[in-house]
């Protein structure tokens, strides 16, 4: 039995779950525009705290990576690792950290952000921090003296919270918290708590003591034999062994496991531990949250929302398990990747005209009360996804289909897209900042960054100012174009507006959407609050459609409408009803 199939079946034994009302998922959340951070690849704001090769573990010769070289080049250590690009991607660091996160906030907040999602920050030996050391430090290349934090992080005692200090990273990262939340921005932290890296402090005890380690019953061991390399065999994450997984027992964690968790749960939420959260991370999103039972995510989430009510979790659950994990003692919120499935088929595949589109999101509304798809976290692209913008370039693939490069066969584009293209993107852009629930930007995304899956969605970011390379390679030599790399500042004026529209327009924010035309290539529906109607309409055709909206429904309508993306107006040639001309790719949004 797979462990998604039992971990659910338990789920549905365990007591029945607490009624589903929402009330568990703050205002904020629910008016959220998010942004997400990949910390080593977003910005290297303090070239001295680089990572080193040692701590990686990497040969002789290696080095930081130039930010601003062709993605696919390959420097003379790389050369040496083996023919595949994935031989020696994965050992590439780029030197991106807090300090760079710091120094762009400004460049967030300009941008219209409320809210940003921090992949894995906490101390691990990868580039994406996935394979945790240690939970309650900050990743010491992060901060500002990775020499000072090693010498403190080995003088303590990491089963004892009463030994835990504060290194330089840790500080830094309560600093841009601080900072982040002068500027009106909330901030929640990647929680990875089905697995660890085989670096892990209480994985590595077990390595030097084995069966008489104190830790011997925290991990999933299969078999003790002193013959096997490390004396004893375990499970890793779906069978990858440098990620070991944490035993489970009816669905919950080893007690040891989860007192460790709560201390570090306690520790980043409220830090000063004066009872006043204001001054630790406002929530949490969790890595492969259904591989957990629920068992122990009631009990975290009491701790959660005991620490601050105003907290919200965010599941890591991309179908329709999410159904299990949503209650007001469990998560808050998905990432919606249904509905990115949904619109990839509309938009881009052709998989769902119009009509099936409208009826697949009514029907995943349905599955939630209005707070919950309100702050649902609405995403294109993500660290596990092709960018959107290789999405559009690729368009006949199902989402997430063959988006990874790996072998010589695969013919996924790697090219930046064509004017049409960027114009598809921002009709997507549209759909998503003007549809129920809260949208996310994967960092870059505004910027016109583009890559195929893990591990081209993480190259460093574009910023203004900055001179790349062309890409002209491709890891199998296929042939591709000649590509310049820079800031798309077109793009970014697009999405400003688009984060601006959403901040100042509450009807996008929490309007009941009221379906208007769902028909071939148009969709349109009505955002409604209580004191102000949006209409917007989608043509994902390349040639013109019309949009006939008919407003019977409502007594009281104005004449002129605005449209917020163009700035043109349009009046009505009825009563009650009046047609649109739609360009082809063409996104309104109306306001009165």
């Amino acid at each position: 039995m797979n462990r998604f199939r039992l971990t659910l079946l338990l789920a549905l034994a365990a007591p029945a779950v607490m009624a589903q009302t929402g009330s568990n998922v703050p205002d904020w959340a629910r008016n959220a525009v998010w942004y997400q951070i990949f910390p080593e690849r977003f910005a290297n704001g303090d070239p001295t705290n680089d990572p080193t090769r040692e701590r990686i573990g990497a040969e002789a010769g290696w080095s930081v990576s130039e930010w601003t070289g062709d993605w696919y080049a390959r420097t003379a250590w790389e050369q040496k690792q083996g023919p595949r690009f994935r031989d020696f991607v994965f050992d590439r660091r780029y030197g991106g950290d807090l300090q760079g996160v710091r120094e762009k906030l400004d460049y967030l907040k300009a941008l219209g952000v409320t809210a940003i999602y921090f992949n894995p920050i906490f101390d691990a030996v990868s580039l994406h921090k996935y394979d945790a050391s240690y939970y309650h430090h900050i990743d010491r290349h992060f901060g500002p003296n990775p020499a000072a934090d090693e010498r403190q992080i080995a003088a303590e005692n990491p089963g004892d919270p009463n030994t835990w200090g504060w290194t330089s990273a840790d500080t830094l990262f309560l600093g841009l918290i601080r900072d982040a939340h002068a500027r009106g921005m909330k901030v929640i932290v990647d929680g990875v708590f089905n697995h660890t890296g085989r670096d892990f402090w209480a994985f590595q005890d077990l390595l030097r003591n084995k069966r008489n380690s104190p830790y011997a019953e925290w991990y999933d061991v299969t078999e003790w034999n002193d013959s096997l390399p490390d004396g004893f065999d375990y499970r890793g994450w779906w069978g990858y062994k440098p990620l070991p997984e944490f035993r489970e027992t009816d669905g919950n964690l080893h007690p040891g496991i989860r007192q460790h968790i709560f201390a570090i749960t306690r520790r980043w939420m409220d830090p000063n531990g004066d009872g006043d959260p204001s001054d630790g991370v406002d929530g949490w999103r969790l890595d492969v949250a259904e591989e957990v039972g629920i068992p122990f995510w009631r009990e975290w989430h009491a701790l959660v929302k005991q620490i601050n009510p105003q907290a919200v979790t965010v599941a890591e659950i991309w179908g329709d398990a999410a159904r299990h994990y949503i209650a007001d003692d469990l998560f808050g919120v998905v990432m919606n990747y249904r509905v990115a499935n949904a619109a990839h088929d509309f938009f881009l595949t052709g998989r769902r005209d119009a009509t099936s589109f409208s009826q697949r999101l009514d029907s995943l509304r349905t599955d939630f009360p209005t707070p919950v798809n309100e702050a649902m976290q609405n995403l294109y692209d993500s660290h596990d996804t092709e960018r959107l913008a290789s999405m559009v370039v690729n368009r006949t693939r199902v989402y997430k289909e063959s988006s990874k490069i790996e072998t010589p066969e695969n013919t996924y584009e790697v090219r930046a897209p064509d004017a049409e293209e960027w114009t598809i993107l921002k009709l997507m852009a549209a759909f998503q900042f003007s549809y129920v629930g809260a949208p996310m930007v994967y960092y870059g995304t505004e910027a016109g960054m583009w890559g195929a899956d893990d591990p081209d969605d993480r190259k460093p970011m574009p910023w203004p100012g900055m001179t790349f390379d062309d890409e002209v390679n491709h890891p199998f030599s296929h042939r591709r174009p000649a590509d310049p790399v820079a800031f798309n500042a077109d793009l970014h004026a697009f999405y400003t507006t688009l984060l601006g529209i959403r901040n100042r327009t509450e009807a996008l924010r929490t309007g009941t959407l009221v379906p208007l035309v769902a028909e071939g290539d148009v969709y349109a529906f009505a955002r409604e609050s209580r004191t102000q109607l949006v209409l917007v309409a989608f043509n994902r055709s390349s040639e013109s459609r019309t949009v006939r909206f008919d407003l019977a429904r409502w007594r009281t309508l104005p004449r002129r409408w605005t449209d917020a993306l163009s700035g043109a107006t349009v009046s009505r040639d009825g009563k009650t009803a009046f047609s649109v001309q739609l360009a082809p790719y063409q996104a309104l949004i109306l306001i009165p």
